[in-house]
């Protein structure tokens, strides 16, 4: 596992898009701030700057090309011959695009203090009390961690797309067509109001949790779910995808 890991640190260490990615961004999150208002500090900061959708855009195109890429040149040959087990293969690369997350989240919160420090909006002390009367700094810890959890159940919807087809193009089109449309499909089928109760526990209405966190009033109309089943939902989705995913990559033919 020791080397499987290394070698999959190597080749994200060395991939440009690993690199350009916060720049990108730290550019995003400007832009949000300079374009969401000056009035809404609080939410910017509670949110880092919108991060969470940023962050997914990014962890799209990054893990749907972990697997995609060496399908198409039959790198994994390789991968699989020195390790001998489809299991530390698919688990290395999900354990390195996880710390990619971590990391990613930990640069959006250091560019939110940086952005508040330079007041792009109206400046804001931490200690005010925004979201379930807790203060500033502790509801974006707390959205930073929750949209950890989000992303890490994004990355196993990838992970299982990317062993079901082999096409780097088609895997990124076809996630990023589920991850940014997947609320409104749910809501889609919510909407009719029948099989409510069953319906709402679709996996495409677990893309609301970070959502529905810093805006519960509007997305629990949506979803349908408390913030504690979004989680529930979210978790349990994520170990399913996991365990799905692994079973198609290790019944695949190289």
């Amino acid at each position: 596992m020791a080397f499987s890991l290394y070698q999959e640190f190597y080749k994200l260490n060395h991939r440009k898009l690993t690199w350009i990615s916060p720049l990108v961004l730290l550019i995003l999150m400007i832009l949000t701030g300079i374009s969401i208002g000056y009035n809404e500090s609080k939410l910017l900061m509670a949110t880092c700057y919108n991060a969470p959708d940023w962050i997914m855009l990014i962890l799209v195109v990054i893990g749907s090309t972990t697997f995609s890429m060496e399908f198409q040149n039959n790198a994994i040959l390789t991968l699989l011959y020195k390790s001998h087990n489809k299991v530390i293969v698919y688990l290395s690369k999900y354990i390195v695009i996880l710390s990619y997350n971590l990391w990613l989240h930990l640069l959006a919160i250091l560019f939110t203090l940086g952005l508040n420090e330079i007041s792009i909006n109206q400046s804001v002390p931490w200690s005010t009390l925004y979201l379930y009367q807790q203060p500033l700094w502790e509801n974006m810890l707390k959205t930073s961690t929750i949209d950890v959890l989000t992303t890490t159940f994004i990355i196993s919807l990838i992970f299982l797309f990317s062993c079901l087809i082999n096409n780097n193009a088609i895997v990124i089109s076809f996630s990023l067509l589920m991850v940014f449309t997947g609320q409104f499909i749910s809501a889609n089928l919510l909407n009719s109001e029948k099989f409510t109760q069953i319906l709402r526990w679709n996996p495409f209405n677990m893309t609301n949790l970070t959502r529905q966190y810093y805006n519960y009033t509007t997305y629990f109309d949506t979803s349908h779910l408390l913030n504690q089943q979004l989680l529930q939902g979210t978790l349990s989705y994520t170990l399913l995808f996991v365990i799905v995913g692994y079973l198609i990559f290790r019944k695949k033919h190289f």
